[in-house]
């Protein structure tokens, strides 16, 4: 699960990230592959947040970008408040948000207790995901360190993001 950081990654149009295990037009993602191997890849792309590492360090988990899974790390950008269909330009390449990563009981693995950490509950009691945010590529394309992130939201109404 965890990646290796790199200088740059390289974005394919439809696919996803060049050697990841989760790239492909159809879905990678064990159990998703038994529901209906078929359905759409919306999981090309996995962008977390560093404040989120940062939160987590501070509670004593000892992180690093990409040992969550993770295949671009953001400093800056609410990524969780972005809705469905939101358009990011990284380098070279344009992503576009389809959801909320679901967190999986891997973490756990990595960390006792880090899958705990990434969840949440609303003052309502509804979960809060917050182990980042899944999307496509739309068009492919090198994203290196340090490249800027532009962000273009859809048409109104906004559809808020769900795990997927």
């Amino acid at each position: 699960m965890s990646k290796l950081v790199r200088p740059s990654i390289m974005l394919l149009e439809g696919l996803g990230v060049e050697g990841d295990a989760h790239a492909g037009s159809t879905v990678k993602h064990r159990s998703r592959v038994r529901q209906d191997p078929e359905q759409p890849n919306l999981r090309q792309v996995h962008l977390m947040m560093m404040e989120l590492i940062d939160a987590l360090n501070g509670q004593g988990f000892d992180l690093a970008p990409g040992l969550m899974g993770e295949n671009i790390t953001t400093r800056g950008i609410d990524l969780l408040a972005l809705p469905r269909g939101t358009r990011l330009y990284i380098g070279e390449a344009v992503v576009e948000i389809t959801g909320l990563r679901n967190p999986c009981a891997q973490l756990d693995g990595l960390r006792p207790g880090l899958m705990a950490a990434v969840l949440g509950r609303s003052h309502d009691g509804s979960l809060i995901r917050k182990a980042g945010i899944m999307g496509i590529v739309v068009a492919g394309g090198v994203i290196r360190s340090g490249d800027t992130m532009t962000v273009e939201l859809p048409a109104q109404p906004f559809v808020a993001l769900e795990r997927v």
